[in-house]
């Protein structure tokens, strides 16, 4: 995570402890509307724009989004007093989860390739002789490259042996793998949903923080303000990120005002399980390979991009969903909400009437400033269900197919992981190419995550990437192998 990154999240998270203190304040319409002059009070130092106005301009669409709504749909003539009332009325979350803060967006040049001063008027001109298009000729003394004809494959970069040559790219363009993302007519970015899988790549690459989620946090307040039953579903990869012990994460919860805590680690020792005799009917079947189906954003990926996969898909569901379908057995009319690492999982709810709403960490890490909670003081809480230590390290790149190999029942060669540590647009390339010519040479078990690193890496993690991980594989140390615990699944 680096410095600018740092930056954009610490204003999104003060906008959100700004907003939760709002709405646990007598007047929630008032003190939400005061929050960008509360920020930016009159005559304050401006850190990153052109004058306070501007500034307070920002931090208002930045609290629409905490408030759940498109920015790009603001009617300026509605206070945020106005919204906040609104997002009380509100009887569904947005299905798009992202939004862009047009005024924040620093529309960025376009991407492109060109020679520097540094061109030494070479006499071999290894630029020109490796362009097979012919956009590159020589005026002057110095290479000149014609952004008609470039293809923008970067050869003449890689031959130029002064480094002369250069690229230069819009961060958000640039990360996201489907291309979801571009400038408008006016030269602001935009999401197009048709194509989006809610990755949130473009979220952590804006260096100016213009791209933001759609915030559900007001609706999951307001359900538990109204004493309703509300279950918190947490992700493997929370015990990485916050401090303190597992059980007193689940103590940290139920002080937020969660009535019951389950560990989606539960639901993935089922969804382990369940893609272990899956593969081995496709083994029996003669499939050349299967694909893990528990990442939320590959599985937009192939409804979207790839559905030439679609058949090499598990059919078992995501730990997420068998664990919402537990919860929702057990109490039919609690209001579930999942505390998740990414921005994914909001789409993945959609269609599941057994999840209601998405948090995600960063903003249960707010929620948990806002209310003075230090869950590294909260005393210890079992949890009634003991995952395995599989199960626990979901969360991290390789997991997903270790867990498999532990469930299979079958000879353990006859499993060959592949393991696809993120997703851009060269790994997607190789699944299409699986998907064409129907066989991965690699091996027959493709495990894909779409964040490098695994959920412990989600776009929506607070803490280091690191330290997360070493916290997880020592909580999944602590329980039993799946192997131990087959016949009780």
């Amino acid at each position: 995570m680096n410095s600018l990154e740092v930056e954009t999240k610490r204003l999104k998270r003060e906008v959100l402890v700004r907003l939760i203190k709002a709405y646990l304040s007598d007047n929630f319409s008032a003190n939400t509307r005061l929050i960008p002059f509360d920020m930016r009070p009159k005559y304050s130092e401006v850190p990153f724009r052109c004058c306070v106005y501007k500034e307070r301009g920002i931090l208002r669409a930045r609290t629409l989004a905490g408030l759940g709504f498109s920015i790009e749909e603001d009617d300026e003539t509605v206070s945020l007093a106005e919204y906040a009332q609104k997002s009380l009325k509100r009887l569904k979350p947005d299905p798009n989860p992202l939004t862009v803060v047009e005024s924040a967006c620093h529309s960025c040049q376009a991407s492109r390739i060109y020679v520097t001063d540094l061109c030494q008027n070479c006499v071999a001109r290894p630029c020109m002789n490796t362009c097979r298009f012919g956009a590159i000729s020589h005026v002057n003394g110095k290479s000149v490259i014609d952004s008609e004809k470039c293809k923008k494959c970067g050869m003449c970069m890689a031959a130029c042996p002064y480094g002369a040559i250069i690229k230069t790219i819009v961060p958000c363009e640039n990360v996201c793998p489907v291309g979801a993302i571009a400038k408008d007519e006016r030269g602001f970015a935009r999401i197009d949903s048709e194509k989006c899988i809610s990755c949130g790549k473009c979220v952590s690459a804006c260096p100016f923080g213009a791209v933001h989620a759609k915030s559900q946090i007001i609706d999951i307040l307001k359900q538990i303000k109204q004493k309703k039953e509300v279950i918190a579903l947490i992700a493997p990869a929370l015990i990485g990120h916050f401090p303190g012990t597992p059980e007193q994460i689940q103590e940290a919860l139920h002080k937020v005002g969660f009535s019951k805590v389950y560990e989606v680690a539960q639901g993935a020792d089922i969804t382990a399980t369940t893609e272990a005799k899956d593969f081995q009917e496709r083994l029996q079947n003669q499939d050349p390979f299967m694909t893990t189906s528990c990442c939320a954003a590959y599985n937009e990926l192939v409804k979207k991009h790839i559905p030439e996969i679609k058949p090499y898909v598990s059919d078992a569901h995501t730990p997420l969903y068998y664990t919402a379908e537990i919860a929702k057995k057990e109490h039919p009319q609690a209001v579930t909400v999942f505390i998740s690492p990414c921005f994914a999982k909001r789409r993945e709810v959609l269609d599941n009437p057994n999840i209601n709403y998405v948090m995600n960490f960063e903003e249960l890490d707010a929620m948990l400033l806002a209310m003075e909670i230090e869950m590294a003081s909260c005393q210890e809480k079992e949890f009634e269900y003991q995952s395995s230590t599989e199960a626990r390290e979901f969360a991290l790149s390789g997991g997903v197919a270790k867990s498999v190999q532990a469930a299979w029942k079958g000879p353990k060669d006859a499993i060959k992981p592949v393991i696809i540590n993120g997703l851009d647009k060269v790994t997607i390339r190789d699944l299409k190419l699986y998907a064409k010519t129907g066989q991965c040479s690699a091996g027959n078990l493709i495990e894909v995550m779409c964040c490098s690193g695994g959920c412990i890496a989600g776009n929506a993690c607070p803490g280091p990437y690191k330290e997360a991980s070493k916290k997880v594989k020592s909580y999944g140390e602590q329980g039993h192998s799946l192997e131990e615990r087959k016949d009780q699944i």
